[in-house]
């Protein structure tokens, strides 16, 4: 389970910007930094991975699921979520 679970969860802008193209939605990237463990990532930052039932079309293939994968740093007041790859499968 995270750590810091009961801070606010923001999107930078970065994030945010590729959540279309990525496939992915904020609430699910709040769940996954909610209820996945976390992980020490590449230059201070965080990272967790949780995957959600998809059983859909992703880029012409169907895909039973779908992985969320962010990658956050925590500040004090809030986690900030850098950016996010998302994995079909």
């Amino acid at each position: 389970m995270g750590e810091e679970t009961a801070k606010p969860i923001r999107l930078s802008e970065h994030a945010a910007r590729y959540a279309l193209t990525r496939g992915f939605e904020a609430a699910e990237v709040r769940r996954a930094i909610r209820e996945a463990p976390w992980q020490r990532a590449e230059g201070n930052r965080m990272e967790c991975r949780l995957d959600f039932p998809y059983n859909n079309t992703w880029n012409g293939r169907r895909y039973a699921t779908k992985r969320v994968r962010p990658f956050f740093v925590e500040e004090p007041d809030e986690i900030v979520v850098v950016t996010v790859i998302t994995y079909y499968f």
